[in-house]
Order: structure tokens, then sequence, then C-alpha cells
């Protein structure tokens, strides 16, 4: 994980009474300009015949206080998107704005309230201990390490990392590093912080810990975040709001209950140790099948069989001469919505990536 070097607060400061104060501001009154505003933003990578558009035309506005979850497979464009955002790409088109101010007229103005974890490379000093880490970037942002020392034992107390404070990072298991680099985003206090896989390599638990946390600093202090991960769960779990990418373009951007709501429904499932191939075939002159789980022990169909649908399924099956094992509903999920959306599973590489040798997430 590597940490973007886009905080400029200037020298050190104390942040104690300051940034409470604007915590409390910011939960309070979240009618300012938004924490994140993209519009018509494009990057293309090479030239001619061999250019590939990473980036087409994006317009995305990120409100104060929200958490809000990129999605797409691999090579749709969110690292890239991402690192526009924090002006580590340069784009070919469009402008962004952090809390009001165009990157354009002044980086350190911008940037001085964000921070980012990004994939793929490393973020903390594994020869310093988990604390002196906190402190260490603490500083670099601008902020008195000792004037936010009280939020780095509860950064610490929350995310299980107080055991290991003194500990350095280099002794750590995997998924203790990837909880260290996200402490050390956010030891020194930012507004908005870009979270690229923020679970990746954590297990079940320390993951249900970092979504936990993820949405009380959310709530409770106003952080923006804008997490992008092929982790369902999280997206889920703390994402106030889902933006889908493919191709470098927004397939999708609504809330996670729209999202679903909007999904197709009324499927029902249907198992049975009647159901083979002829059978099956038989089904589908009488009823829509949507999918067939031959590996299924029994067999199993999923049937679009809403409303007065459900009687033609049951009749299609007693002529059929099936015996029903089980018949359910099913829920759509969050990983049904993404495929029928962008067409690729979660982790897949799409078209842009493919052609561009696969950006990482």
């Amino acid at each position: 994980m590597a940490r973007s070097a886009t905080s400029a607060r200037g020298g050190p400061r104390e942040r104690d009474e300051t940034a409470a104060a604007r915590d409390e501001e910011s939960v309070a009154d979240r009618s300012g300009p938004p924490a994140l505003a993209v519009e018509g933003l494009t990057k293309r990578f090479g030239d001619g015949d061999d250019a590939v558009v990473a980036v087409d035309d994006v317009s995305l506005t990120v409100e104060r206080g929200s958490v809000v979850g990129l999605l797409g497979p691999n090579g749709a464009g969110k690292t890239t998107l991402i690192k526009c955002a924090l002006g580590i790409v340069i784009p070919d088109a469009g402008s962004v704005r952090v809390f009001g101010n165009d990157v354009r007229d002044g980086r350190r103005a911008a940037y001085a309230d964000v921070d980012a974890m990004l994939e793929g490379a490393r973020n903390d000093y594994w020869r310093l201990t988990v604390r002196e880490n906190l402190r260490y970037f603490a500083t670099i942002s601008g902020v008195d390490p000792d004037s936010v020392a009280a939020r780095h034992d509860r950064l610490l107390d929350r995310l299980d990392l107080a055991d290991k404070a003194d500990t350095p990072v280099r002794d750590l298991s995997r998924g203790m590093k990837q909880k260290v680099s996200l402490a050390s985003v956010l030891a020194g206090g930012a507004e908005l912080v870009f979270l690229d896989e923020p679970t990746l390599g954590l297990d079940v638990e320390s993951a249900r810990t970092l979504r936990a946390e993820l949405r009380r600093l959310a709530a409770e202090e106003g952080l923006t975040i804008v997490v992008s991960s092929h982790d369902m769960t999280t997206i889920e779990a703390v994402c106030d709001r889902v933006v889908m990418l493919s191709n470098g373009r927004i397939v999708a951007d609504d809330t996670v209950d729209a999202l679903l709501g909007a999904a197709a429904s009324d499927v029902v499932r249907v198992a049975s140790p009647d159901l083979d191939a002829e059978t099956v075939a038989d089904l589908r002159e009488a009823v829509e099948v949507v999918g067939v789980d031959r590996d299924a022990r029994p067999p199993a169909v999923t049937v679009a069989a809403g409303g007065d649908r459900l009687y033609d399924l049951t009749d299609a099956l007693r002529s059929a001469g099936v015996t029903v094992s089980d018949i359910r509903t099913v829920q759509p999920d969050l990983e049904e919505v993404f495929l029928e959306r962008t067409g690729t599973a979660p982790g897949a590489v799409g078209d842009a990536g493919a052609a561009f040798g696969g950006e990482s997430s």
C-alpha cells in the first residue's frame, strides 16, 4: 500500500481544538462545497491506434461525510480515476475540485486535508514501530503529533493494534500491516481519504473491524471516504452510494438499496433430481429459464416467475413430471447487479485493462 503524498498543510500545528471544532462543523453542516467534484475527466495512455482511454468523460460528485464505493473489473479505470483526483496522474481533459478548490489554481490548498492508501505499493516505514509510523505521517501532514496522540490511541485500539504499538511494522503479519496502513492515513485527521482495496489481506474478523471503524469515522467525525474494492461485502456494508465503472465510463451510480431494487427480481430457484437436459428444454418452452446449475446436488434452475408467472411455473413443473426438492425466491445481491451492469465478474479484466495490460483495480 502506498500513501499518497498529497497532504500539504504547511508547518506543523496543534490539532486538538481546531480539529475538534472542524469535525463538529463537518458533521453538523454539510451544505458547503462537496468534498470532491470531478467534471468531464478523461485520461488516455499511448498515442494513435495504440492509445487506450482509461477514463472517459467521467463526472462525479462526492458529498461531505459520505462513503462512496467504486466498483469495476480490473482495467475499468478506477485506480486511474483516483490518481487523477489526487493529482498523481494529470488528466487530458476535465476538472477536479476538492472542497471547492480547483486543483489547477493551487494544489496546496486543494489537497490540504486529503490523504490516500493506494493498492499495489508499500505504505509505511517498516523499520519504524506502529506508533512511530502514525506520528511520522501526522507530522508530514503538517500536524503536531503530540496534539493528536489521543486520536492515535483510539485508532490503535479500534483497529486492534494497541498490543503491537511498539512493534516494528516489518515484524507484523500482512493483515496487521494493512491495518497500520489505514491507521497511518487517518493519523493526521484528513477530511477526505481514498482507500484502494483496504481489506486486501485481512482475515474475516479484521475486515469486519475495519468496516465498522470506517462507518464510525463517517458518522461521528464527518470523514468523507472514497473506497475502491472488489470486496462486495465491504462495499455493501460501508457505502452510502456505489459508482460502477466499465471501460472508463460510469455505468451505474446510486445507493446500494436502489441498485438492488432495480435488479432483476421475482426470480425463483427450483431444485430437483428430475432436472435433466430434456426436462430443462421442456421448461424453457413454457417459462423463462434464466439459469441452470447442473453441478448442484440436486440440479437446479432459476426462473423469472413474478406475479402470475409463478402459476405458469408450477403448471410447467407438474406437466414435466418434476418432483420439487426445494423452491425459493432468489434475492439479487450486489455482485449480480455488478455482473448485469458491467458484464464482467469482480476482479476480472475488462476490455480496456486487457488492451493496456491490466489496471490493478
